[in-house]
Order: structure tokens, then C-alpha cells, then sequence
């Protein structure tokens, strides 16, 4: 069985698809992220969490809660605030590495 992978936020540059097209199952998050929303999404079970948008930013800490094991990823040009980047195991910029470079290495 693939990962599976959770992508939050806006996604222009095609992360999901990318992501997909490695072999992870994708579930995606529009709107809040929240216990309710990462749980319904399948959290417990998810090897990555993904962030694309910084407004959200607590859903990084509330990922880590219910699933302590789940890789934290923020794909943003925008800055990560202080209090979610402790969580974070990895904050890439989408000008600097290639959508499809980005997913093969989260994939594996």
C-alpha cells in the first residue's frame, strides 16, 4: 500500500497531482483545518501532511497532535510563523525546487 497524503490549502501548483502521480493517495482539505476536518480526512492513518496555506498554519500543530508521526510539510512562498515552524519537518518555496522534484522526494 502507497502513502497517503494530506494537502491543505490552495494547491496552484499542482503538488496533489504530482503527488499522485508517485503513487501517494491523496485526500484534500479546502476551507478550516481542523481536529474535525484532519480526523474526517484520515489523519491517523496519513504519512504527510501538507500546508499550503499560512493562514492555517495551526493545522500543523494540530496534525502533529493526532498523528505525532505524520511528516509536516509547508509548501508556500510565504513565511511560516514561529509557533508552527517547530513542528514542521520540512517548509519548502515553490520558486525554489520543481513541483514534480518536490514529490518524488516526499514520496519517498
Amino acid at each position: 500500500m502507497g502513502e497517503r497524503a494530506i494537502v491543505a490549502g490552495p494547491d496552484p501548483d499542482g503538488l496533489s497531482d504530482a503527488l499522485a502521480d508517485e503513487g501517494v493517495s491523496i485526500t484534500r482539505i479546502d476551507g478550516v483545518v481542523s481536529a474535525t476536518t484532519l480526523e474526517e480526512a484520515g489523519i491517523g492513518d496519513a504519512e504527510l501532511f501538507v500546508l499550503t496555506e499560512m493562514d492555517e498554519a495551526t493545522g500543523v500543530s494540530v496534525a502533529k497532535e493526532l498523528n505525532p508521526d505524520v511528516r509536516a510539510v509547508v509548501y508556500s512562498p510565504e513565511s511560516l510563523p514561529d509557533f508552527a515552524a517547530a513542528q514542521t519537518d520540512i517548509a519548502i518555496d515553490p520558486a525554489l525546487l520543481a513541483v514534480e522534484v518536490v514529490a518524488e522526494e516526499l514520496a519517498n
